[in-house]
């Protein structure tokens, strides 16, 4: 299955991926997997859409939603997390949840501290909503992705910073934070009343011997944490996400809004989800195997010049091409000369310039044509 995909069947998709690549080029840019959707997601959709398409029970009565009490028991089951499932909201995507966050917690003005470079989308959240971006830069020592925790602290202290939007898996270096991390940062929010926004969306995409530690394990009280199987399940489709409000302050204020204020997520994209977090583990395992064997594919089959750490986390490769003289987007180069279409660096803000982001939840042959694709045309532009 996850092998086994025609290359006209992916082109003949609607999806955004393979229809904004012109015919010829491999798309490997956006966060999409190639993967088919787990078979009881795919049944409990073809099952439903064949019945009644009504009002759900619980559009009366939120507090009886369904995927309150599933994240509560995925993140107990996962990472022995518990919570009160009262404290879930249901919202129809990630961004959706941060931008909702933001608008009650944060004013125009305020500052936000997110490590760059970040997701595209948070960095457009912050400047359509008026905040200023404090930089938590990520750097290469060598070895890997790290920061600073005391300029970070300097930082927030500097600027009067009001919350810090945390990714972790980070996106889109694939960094996997550790407790000790993930402690100094929660030292920082406690000392500087901090409300920190933690987007675990790729949490159940960590590889050993790696392992993923939930923001609101260490700092519950001031905690949001947002999350969806759309990433690990592959159902950005269906517009699905959900929201831990652990800091009672952003539940109060969230309360104060008018109920549909933010709008209802359909009952198609809550029984996807249910079915994914109940009964999708089977094909999440297998999905995982895949990756694992595509990310050392990606290690090994790099050009000379392209430096990468092989991410710990996520389905994307973090590409520095800054020795290859590609300019600030070297996506531009790969598809003018390599017919790749990748994510563009720059979009990424700070830190971005010289790099590109490449999607490997491919197939082997489509992953292996991308590569030598990329390999061939670095080897013409240097002579080797």
């Amino acid at each position: 299955m996850f092998d086994d995909l025609d290359l006209d069947a992916l082109r003949s998709r609607p999806g955004v991926k393979w229809a904004k690549a012109r015919p010829g080029v491999l798309p490997a840019w956006i966060a999409d997997m190639d993967f088919p959707a787990a078979a009881p997601i795919r049944e409990t959709l073809e099952r439903q859409a064949t019945g009644v398409l009504g009002y759900p029970t619980w559009i009366e009565e939120p507090e009886t939603h369904p995927l309150r009490a599933a994240f509560a028991e995925r993140m107990r089951s996962l990472y022995g997390l518990t919570f009160d499932p009262a404290h879930v909201r249901v919202y129809t995507e990630l961004i959706q949840s941060l931008q909702i966050v933001l608008h009650v917690a944060t004013r125009p003005g305020d500052a936000v501290a997110m490590h760059t470079p970040s997701y595209p989308p948070f960095l457009r959240t912050l400047t359509d909503m008026k905040r200023r971006l404090v930089p938590i830069p990520m750097a290469d020592d060598g070895t890997g992705w790290t920061f600073d925790a005391e300029r970070l602290a300097d930082d927030v202290a500097r600027t009067g910073c009001r919350a810090l939007v945390l990714v972790n898996p980070h996106n889109p270096t694939g960094r996997v934070l550790t407790h000790e991390e993930l402690a100094a940062i929660a030292e920082i929010a406690e000392r500087h009343d901090l409300l920190v926004v933690s987007d675990e969306i790729h949490a159940e995409l960590t590889y050993a011997p790696h392992r993923h530690v939930p923001f609101a394990t260490l700092s519950p009280d001031r905690t949001v944490t947002l999350s969806s199987a759309s990433k690990s399940f592959n159902l950005a489709g269906l517009r699905c996400s959900v929201a831990h409000i652990g800091d009672a302050r952003v539940r109060r204020a969230l309360d104060a809004q008018p109920p549909a204020l933010f709008g209802e997520v359909s009952f198609l994209s809550v029984l996807a989800t249910l079915a994914a977090w109940e009964r999708g583990d089977a094909w999440l395992s297998e999905t995982r195997h895949i990756l694992t064997r595509n990310r050392r594919l990606v290690a090994d089959g790099l050009p000379s010049g392209i430096r990468h750490h092989v991410p710990e986390a996520t389905y994307l490769a973090w590409l520095d091409c800054r020795k290859l003289g590609l300019g600030p987007d070297p996506s531009r180069f790969f598809l003018d000369h390599a017919d790749v279409l990748l994510s563009q660096g720059p979009t990424f803000g700070p830190g971005g310039e010289g790099f590109t982001r490449l999607n490997f939840a491919t197939s082997a042959p489509v992953l292996e044509e991308i590569l030598t694709r990329v390999r061939t045309a670095v080897e013409h532009r240097t002579g080797t």
